[in-house]
């Protein structure tokens, strides 16, 4: 039961991650055919990001009363429905509206399904399921491509995602008695007796606000690739709008063969050198966009830049009850998230204001100051959680 439950949560993260890369890899095409400006992009990122801010620190409450399975159902479902009302859209303000339950239905499942991973499986687990993710956030932009190349629109690209989302749902509402198998002992969501920590309880916790740093970071700048990429190919390399939402897949099939090849790494390697060695990559990754050189150089870095992104994220959540304690971990992980949300609210909107006033160009240097931060907060957390 428990290997059927895996199988289970495998084919989650490739669902949860098939819609994250929709919106950057159609904005081209929305934007034009809606009339609004290209920076426009940030309003519904940031819409998505509150309402992932909302859900992730409501995550350990909810999971204390519903449990992960339920928790994770309801989450995907409220997902399927908003990518539906997004196929539907006709105007900005539609998808401004849809945009609410897509963000509340987002930020729970992620806290509540990378706590239960961290709590439950090994670090190569939390690598392999990531690399999950990436292959469903890798998929998403072909299939809008398909779509957009067929004739059949953007909407059409939303409608396939949503479709697969609602078979995600069913089957979960189906394997919600696979969950029970795992409650042994008074650890995280298990610990149902134990009251909630509050915020400023949370914050006192040393090493918390270092690692909430390094998630803004590493969030904003994985999330702010991904809605500009192909934005940046389109705009500033002249790659056409098609081409390049397919290209912004490159940026998921690094992150998906990094993640596959993390989960064999870690059985040598601890969580810190992971995300060590995965900083490390992404800075070639992003001199090579910035390099004025043929196209390829840009679509090869964009690849080593996913690639570097891999393990951070898989190895920062699965190293936090080892820092903060697994009575601690869901608390912390669902603010981590949601300052990983706050990230990808600001962050990628601000770059679309420099985008539209200056030029996509600055892309590749944005995304180099954002590291150096995630760096300096990481090694910080290292040094005050030892």
């Amino acid at each position: 039961m428990i290997h059927l439950l895996l199988a289970v949560i495998y084919l989650s993260f490739i669902s949860l991650g098939l819609p994250d890369s929709l919106l950057g890899s159609a904005w081209p095409v929305i934007h034009a055919e809606l009339g609004v400006p290209m920076s426009w992009a940030g309003a519904v990122s940031i819409i998505v990001s509150l309402g992932t801010v909302v859900s992730s620190l409501q995550s350990d409450r909810l999971t204390k009363k519903l449990g992960t399975g339920k928790v994770t159902a309801i989450s995907v479902g409220m997902t399927a429905a908003a990518l539906f009302g997004f196929s539907i859209s006709g105007s900005f303000w539609m998808l401004c509206l849809w945009a609410v339950p897509y963000g509340l239905g987002a930020g729970s499942v992620d806290a509540a399904l990378n706590n239960y991973v961290a709590l439950h499986y090994a670090s190569r687990h939390m690598s392999w399921l990531h690399c999950m993710w990436g292959l469903g956030a890798a998929v998403g932009p072909y299939v809008m491509g398909l779509a957009l190349a067929s004739g059949a629109g953007w909407h059409m690209g939303y409608r396939y995602i949503s479709l697969l989302q609602i078979a995600l749902t069913a089957v979960l509402v189906i394997s919600l008695p696979l969950w029970r198998f795992h409650r042994t002992g008074a650890a995280g969501e298990e610990n149902r007796n134990a009251a909630p920590l509050t915020l400023p309880q949370i914050l006192r916790i040393p090493g918390a606000k270092e690692v909430m740093a390094a998630f803004f970071c590493y969030c904003a700048l994985e999330q702010t690739a991904i809605l500009w990429a192909s934005s940046y190919l389109n705009v500033y390399k002249g790659i056409p709008a098609e081409t390049a939402a397919g290209y912004a897949g490159l940026f998921f099939l690094g992150i998906t063969a990094g993640r596959a090849l993390s989960g064999f790494l870690t059985m040598k390697l601890s969580d810190p050198q992971m995300i060590r060695l995965g900083q490390g990559t992404i800075a070639p990754g992003i001199l090579a966009m910035l390099l004025p050189a043929h196209e390829y150089v840009a679509l090869a870095g964009l690849v080593l830049v996913g690639l570097g992104c891999a393990p951070i994220y898989p190895c920062v959540i699965h190293s936090t009850p080892d820092h903060f304690g697994a009575d601690n971990s869901q608390a912390v992980i669902g603010v981590q998230m949601a300052s990983a949300y706050v990230g990808t609210c600001l962050m990628p909107p601000l770059f679309g204001l420099i985008a539209s006033y200056v030029t996509p160009g600055l892309l590749p240097l944005y995304l180099l100051a954002i590291l150096a931060v995630m760096t300096a907060a990481h090694e910080a957390l290292l040094r005050r959680c030892r």
